[in-house]
């Protein structure tokens, strides 16, 4: 069971618990964030990996204490994973996880992706494939991720893509390293009319991106929490109805009221902070 941060009664569980031991191979996807709070944009672009990749489950693991967002004020860990349990509501394949949780206690640091995926993989047999699932605009930032060479050859990337990116744009992103020529960005950019196409594959240098078309619903986590300081009822349609009821119910976001109280809009393209670290 998973229970109330207030500690007032369980939550009931929603989804499998986080094992990785079965009797066949498996595909699974590592979706890392700090779902604050998970939003439908997080479960269009699981979805869309799922069908595309076959996967047979997608671990949905919210951040104890991101390396990148460490002077931020977070919504306690436990109401997170609580609303990612019930986001995966009915689908079998999503799979709330409290791995990076229970890394950072026992660690007490930072939960660098390296780190969280070198100990997942441990959990794994050696014919199960794992997939690291993140959105574009967190990957244009990849270069300044800790150290984002190690991490990139650990597995196989799921990029979910957005019009206006092309595959030379993705592959400028890569760690000075790992990046291919000038003339090869050049002519990727030209590819498929300037777009990167669904499906897609990129590997060199023991890196392989896949490529996801276009799926993400543009919802701004940060508008979300604004509007839900002001009105839990503005965030139908950008959650889960359960979500949305949970954090009426529990009042999450009251505390952090701006001025801004409309409801979310589209996420503007964003640039890369040059000290994000991951």
């Amino acid at each position: 069971m998973i229970r109330s941060p207030d500690s007032s009664g369980p939550i009931t569980r929603l989804a499998k618990p986080h094992q990785t031991y079965t009797l066949s191979p498996v595909n699974l996807a590592f979706f890392g964030g700090t779902f604050d709070p998970v939003h439908r944009g997080h479960i269009a672009v699981a979805e869309s990996a799922t069908k595309h990749f076959e996967l047979d489950r997608v671990l949905f693991v919210p951040a104890e204490l991101p390396p990148h967002k460490q002077d931020h004020v977070l919504t306690p860990f436990a109401h997170r994973l609580a609303m990612v349990a019930l986001a995966a509501q009915g689908r079998s394949t999503f799979i709330p996880s409290d791995f990076e949780a229970k890394l950072y206690a026992e660690t007490g640091k930072p939960n660098f992706s390296l780190e969280t995926i070198r100990r997942l993989k441990g959990t794994l047999k050696k014919a199960d494939k794992l997939y690291f699932l993140v959105g574009i605009d967190a990957f244009l930032g990849i270069a300044n991720w800790h150290r984002a060479v190690e991490l990139l050859k650990e597995c196989e990337f799921i990029v979910a893509n957005r019009p206006g990116y092309s595959l030379g744009d993705i592959a400028a992103a890569l760690p000075e390293q790992l990046r291919p020529k000038a003339e090869v960005l050049k002519a990727a950019r030209k590819a498929g009319g300037g777009l990167a196409p669904s499906g897609a594959v990129m590997a060199f240098s023991g890196v392989t991106l896949h490529l996801l078309e276009d799926v993400s619903e543009r919802v701004s986590s940060t508008q979300l929490r604004s509007a839900a300081a002001s009105s839990g009822r503005r965030l139908e349609g950008y959650v889960g109805d359960a979500v949305a009821e949970y954090i009426r119910k529990t009042r999450l976001y009251r505390a952090a009221a701006t001025s801004d109280s409309t409801a979310p809009k589209p996420e503007s393209t964003p640039s890369p902070k040059k000290k994000s670290r991951r």
